[in-house]
């Protein structure tokens, strides 16, 4: 659900930029859409995550320049600059607490062994540094239709997959919490008296 959420403006922009075949004007609703995004997610959850905060500034920035000047190429740049601030984010966050980033988002949830998350957390390194090479090769290479497609369905669908990928390494790695240990060691004395 979170996922759908974070990509709900995208998919405006997307209808938009169909609908009038104007970045500009797609532009200029992706923006306020953008900001709503985050408001709701404040409203709903009391907080927002910091990734949220640069994706907002750089849509407002870059969006920005884009509606000012009329000039498609900066709203185009944006996910390359966020997929590689994330990449560095996510490269220099083990120095700054001792953790991975991957670990500290998703240690509550699963137990893994430390070389796992060191492995997941480069993973992710690696992933959104091609997401910024690959946006930067469609906008160069192919036309603006072509761009604002692989916006919303090559990105939205490389992330999933890459997601998925990401939870069957996870699956084989994961380790039992104690809790469950305990409880199947009762069940088991239980069964045996």
């Amino acid at each position: 659900m979170k996922m759908l959420l974070d990509f709900l403006p995208i998919v405006i922009f997307f209808a938009v930029y169909k609908m009038t075949g104007d970045m500009i004007m797609a532009t200029a609703v992706l923006i306020p859409a953008t900001l709503a995004q985050v408001l709701y997610i404040y409203w709903r959850h009391k907080r927002v995550e910091k990734m949220q905060l640069v994706t907002l500034a750089l849509v407002v920035i870059l969006g920005g320049a884009t509606v000012l000047f009329g000039n498609s190429s900066f709203i185009q740049w944006k996910p390359t600059v966020v997929n590689w601030l994330f990449a560095v984010a996510f490269l220099l966050s083990p120095l700054f607490g001792g953790k991975p980033l991957v670990e500290r988002m998703m240690e509550k949830a699963i137990q893994l062994p430390r070389p796992i998350w060191h492995r997941l957390n480069l993973a992710w390194v690696v992933f959104f540094l091609a997401m910024g090479g690959l946006n930067i090769y469609v906008f160069s290479h192919y036309s603006e239709d072509i761009w604002v497609d692989f916006k919303l369905f090559g990105m939205l669908g490389l992330t999933l997959l890459f997601v998925i990928v990401q939870g069957v390494y996870l699956s084989r790695h994961m380790v039992q919490a104690p809790q469950e240990e305990n409880a199947s060691s009762t069940n088991s004395q239980k069964d045996d008296s």
